[in-house]
């Protein structure tokens, strides 16, 4: 069973969508029992990241998610819901985030010829292997829609980058804790695959 975590911050449906398309049977939940008891647990977000702490608080979530996580359940961080799952970000001085993974979230730096946010299709590049990312090609195109990026405190979780402007870390995972700054459910059937690797997937996980 896949827990989609509800704290009214997320882009629930479209990731709930994508994953009944692969045949799972997800449920969206902020009810410690259920997310204790589920195979694999996803965090999506959308908005910004004081919102989205200061309601994961509101419901009691950042240490039913810590116990999940200490108990070995494998948990995906989609966007802004990977972003929370570090330190802090600078768009929301002062607002610590789950603490998860050690990093911090940074606004893309203003370039001639660059939009923010990064809206629209990028190509990843692999510095390290990942198993989000078994059976899909380096370089291929994922959808990003943000205007802070993770640059993390030990590149060694580093799955995949991307290039805007500044080298985004896109992917990363450590452990039992996985997290995507780009939306797979949006991404096609690449974006298919890398659910389908993270909800699918035993070995390793």
């Amino acid at each position: 069973m896949i827990a989609l975590i509800d704290y009214d911050a997320g882009n629930m449906r479209s990731v709930e969508k994508a994953l009944i398309h692969l045949g799972e049977k997800p449920i969206v939940t902020r009810d410690r029992e259920k997310i204790l008891s589920a195979d694999r647990i996803i965090l999506p977000g959308v908005g910004s990241f004081g919102d989205a702490m200061e309601n994961l608080e509101k419901f009691g979530l950042p240490a039913i998610l810590k116990e999940a996580v200490d108990s070995g359940i494998p948990l995906l961080g989609i966007c802004l819901g990977m972003q929370v799952l570090f330190e802090e970000s600078e768009e929301s001085k002062g607002v610590k985030g789950l603490g998860f993974l050690k990093g911090k979230i940074l606004r893309i730096p203003a370039k001639e010829g660059l939009k923010i946010p990064h809206m629209g299709w990028n190509s990843l590049e692999y510095p390290r292997e990942g198993r989000l990312f078994q059976d899909i090609l380096e370089h291929s195109y994922v959808y990003f829609v943000h205007s802070y990026y993770l640059k993390a405190e030990d590149e060694d979780i580093v799955t995949a980058t991307a290039d805007y402007g500044v080298k985004i870390h896109a992917s990363v995972e450590r452990g039992n804790v996985f997290g995507c700054q780009f939306h797979p459910e949006k991404s096609g059937e690449i974006g298919l695959q890398i659910l389908k690797n993270f909800v699918e997937r035993q070995e390793g996980f």
